[in-house]
């Protein structure tokens, strides 16, 4: 068993460049490519170039990642390349490990405002669930759009387990909202305000 890292936990964005970097040594950009080819942000965000060279350099800093070779080239500014270390390969594994197996006690926002939906007029909680829902139909749509693509071009199962998650949760959510949304157009579902002040 391997310590966890002093400076700080795992992330999904360094579990991301670990595994990357257990495939072979890469720089930034081609990490970027690769998540961006492999659909990684719609499950890890990857969304700026800063929150990834952020994680590199915190990996580094905790020696789970080393600097393999600098490539120098006319064609491309100067690229650092990194390889993963034996310390960086148990951290993964025991975080693979430990996200797979335990479910960790996450605090996301969604569940913690639904518990005050009695703030807002009925109405107002329906409108807003409605534009969840086409949030929700987007979110699925693309999803959806990645294990087509992917099944077309015969990716293994393996490597589109995440987009299955993805797309179950996300199926779920969408079935629930639609039934609260029907409750309160159906007036099955109601309440009044509490008084202000």
């Amino acid at each position: 068993m391997h310590p966890v890292p002093t400076r700080g936990q795992l992330t999904p964005l360094t579990i991301a460049v670990l595994a990357l970097l257990a495939e072979a040594p890469m720089h930034a950009y081609r990490m970027q490519q690769l998540m961006k080819e492999r659909g990684v942000q719609l499950v890890v965000n990857v969304r700026n170039r800063s929150g990834l060279h952020a994680a590199i350099d915190r990996l580094a800093r905790d020696e789970l990642i080393r600097v393999h070779a600098v490539e120098r080239d006319s064609r491309h500014p100067e690229r650092t390349v990194y390889a993963l270390t034996e310390t960086g390969r148990g951290q993964l594994l025991d975080g693979l490990r430990d996200g797979v197996s335990a479910p960790a006690q996450e605090f996301p926002l969604f569940p913690a405002v639904v518990s005050f939906l009695h703030l807002l007029d009925p109405q107002d909680a329906r409108t807003q669930l409605e534009r969840r829902i086409e949030a929700l139909e987007r979110t699925l749509g693309e999803t959806q759009a990645v294990l087509d693509a992917s099944h077309q071009a015969h990716v293994p199962r393996l490597h589109l387990l995440e987009h299955e998650y993805r797309h179950n949760v996300t199926s779920a959510e969408l079935a629930w909202a639609r039934g609260v949304v029907a409750d309160l157009a159906a007036g099955t579902l109601t309440w009044s305000l509490p008084p202000s002040g």
